[in-house]
């Protein structure tokens, strides 16, 4: 059994069972019962310690029982396509997560251009797996990669198209954070300080969570290429799109915060997590 080992050292997330376990068990104290009703949802991908209490919060709202999980990260450019982890596993902490290979093939059949293997190492998909192995124990997973394109569009559709010939209950979490800020990115057009946290805050970032809760794919893809909100708005968009299929048209926003409120510094990062849920009224 080919396995995609864990690349990410500790710091990003716990390196031993017991400490992953202890982590997410202390997020889960604070955490009501789970809703349960999400087909789809968007979450941050930094270290733990930043955002990884958010990211949980998102996956506790997938519905249940579900049969595999498919995350979708970015940190590609636009003509990148779809990448995929060809491996029949991911190495997580908590043990390994087993890949659903049939339902790659099943989406590949439904898509314009062939998938391409992801060989390089990237944070977008693996810092999710330790959450899906603990809340899904029985769950199979799928890593891909959307570019900032239609191509992430496509995926959602090709997603339910797949999950639907097989008759398999999918849910798809799209991971993004929002805009990098300051002299660590390259990137203050407001300056530094408090009015830069409030523009982050109430202009660019809100700007992009508005069309990502509108379910507004192209507009999220414009507004993260032209304003620099987004990081991975592929991963966001493909999300999106899955969700639609089920005739959902609104988002909800769970929590928004930035790096800055953890740890303030002059680069700081905006973190949003968001759920499309099935009969759900917003």
């Amino acid at each position: 059994m080919k396995i995609r080992p864990r690349v990410l050292p500790p710091g990003w997330y716990p390196g031993s069972a017991g400490e992953t376990r202890r982590t997410i068990e202390g997020y889960l104290a604070d955490e009501p019962a789970p809703r349960g009703r999400a087909v789809a949802g968007v979450a941050p991908h930094a270290g733990w310690t930043f955002s990884g209490r958010l990211a949980l919060r998102v996956l506790l709202q997938f519905r249940r029982p579900v049969e595999t999980v498919v995350v979708v990260g970015g940190h590609l450019p636009p003509s990148a396509g779809v990448l995929a982890a060809f491996e029949e596993g991911y190495e997580t902490p908590l043990g390994v997560l087993a890949a659903d290979l049939e339902l790659l093939e099943t989406i590949s059949d439904h898509l314009s251009a062939p998938l391409r293997e992801d060989r390089s190492p990237d944070n977008t998909v693996e810092i999710q797996l330790p959450f899906l192995k603990y809340l899904f124990p029985d769950t199979r997973a799928l890593a891909l990669r959307a570019a900032p394109s239609p191509a992430a569009e496509e995926l959602g559709r090709a997603i339910r198209q797949g999950a639907d010939s097989l008759g398999r209950s999918v849910a798809v979490l799209g991971s993004t954070d929002l805009t990098h800020y300051g002299s660590n990115y390259g990137f203050s057009p407001a300056g530094r300080g408090e009015e830069a946290v409030k523009w982050v805050k109430e202009v660019n970032d809100r700007a992009f969570i508005e069309s990502l809760l509108e379910m507004d794919g192209p507009e999220a893809l414009r507004r993260a290429g032209e304003e620099q909100s987004a990081c991975s708005a592929g991963g966001a968009v493909a999300a999106l799109a899955f969700a639609r299929t089920y005739g959902i048209e609104k988002g909800r926003l769970v929590e928004y915060l930035t790096s800055y409120d953890i740890h303030p510094d002059e680069s700081f990062v905006g973190y949003a997590g968001i759920v499309y849920e099935k009969g759900a009224s917003h």
